[in-house]
């Protein structure tokens, strides 16, 4: 049976050439062969009104000429394949992910606005892709450096004890299993909690903050158990934190490896993909690469 790829896209840009040296070790790490995709976007064919004879030309792509360059001096790393494609890369990527074990991108392309920090494609990649997708950040991010880590590398993930995530789980086990790295998790708890007593009047919260801090480890311990089965030698901790769970993982984010963090199943009244407010808040200000690991299929059925 053939591996699936690991699925690079690239434009040319630095933030590209970054997620192409990620998912290079990605794929080795896998051993899995390397799939090199450049959507040119602006094609004359793909206008609506103009009209051209024929196929598209889909050789001689001057960006991927240059990766393969690049990748050239790489003697031991694993096999590679180049496909230009033309389109709407905010369409076509997501795409990719039917037959891809990963998708990895930029956190901007070329065609970018300035001052954006997660550009338009890799957000719809994040969002619609049926694979996890992996973004890779541009460097010097700023995080809140107060997280309390060790030193070592780290693969960090975020836990909702009222809604556990199995799919983001087991992606983020096995990626600690393949780095060598610890297994931090993520279990934030709303705190302080507020009860209306009288119309303008907020009472004193009713429960004691560390048994809700002690619940909350409790359940998230209880989730991981059967991963923990499942690889013994990856050291695992488990972070229960009031407040803002997006906060405490971007703060977390700061020299890690990896971030993990899943996307919205599908619901009965929402049944378009969605991230998720603390996806969304990981993508835009962490400061290590972020994986978003869609629902399993029975999860979003």
């Amino acid at each position: 049976m053939s591996t699936a790829p690991v699925i690079a896209a690239v434009d040319g840009s630095d933030d590209s050439l970054r997620a192409l040296d990620w998912a290079l070790d990605a794929a080795r790490r896998r051993e899995a062969p390397l799939r090199v995709v450049h959507v040119r976007q602006y094609a004359a064919w793909g206008q609506p009104d103009v009209m051209v004879a024929g196929e598209p030309d889909t050789a001689g792509d001057p960006v991927l000429d240059e990766v393969g360059r690049r990748l050239a001096a790489d003697a031991g790393g694993p096999a590679v394949e180049y496909v230009a494609m033309e389109g709407a890369p905010s369409a076509l990527l997501p795409e990719l992910g039917s037959d891809a074990q990963l998708l990895v991108l930029g956190s901007r392309g070329r065609g970018g606005f300035a001052g954006l920090i997660l550009g338009s494609n890799g957000m719809a990649a994040a969002r619609d892709a049926q694979c996890p997708v992996v973004v890779v950040p541009r460097p010097g991010r700023e995080v809140p450096d107060e997280f309390p880590a060790r030193p070592g590398p780290r693969v960090v993930v975020g836990v909702d004890v009222d809604s556990p995530d199995d799919a983001t789980l087991a992606f983020a086990f096995a990626e600690a299993a393949r780095r060598g790295a610890r297994f931090q998790v993520i279990a934030a708890y709303p705190w302080p909690v507020r009860f209306w007593a009288t119309a303008g009047e907020l009472a004193p919260p009713t429960v004691d903050q560390d048994e809700v801090e002690q619940e909350t480890r409790t359940l998230a311990e209880g989730f991981l158990a059967p991963y923990l089965k499942e690889h013994p030698n990856v050291p695992a901790e488990v972070l229960a934190l009031p407040g803002d769970a997006a906060g405490a993982l971007v703060a977390a984010s700061k020299d890690a490896e990896l971030v993990v963090v899943g996307r919205h199943r599908r619901r009965l009244l929402a049944p378009a993909r969605m991230m998720g407010s603390v996806t969304q808040a990981v993508l835009l200000h962490a400061a290590s690469p972020i994986a978003v690991i869609p629902p399993s299929p029975s999860e979003e059925s």
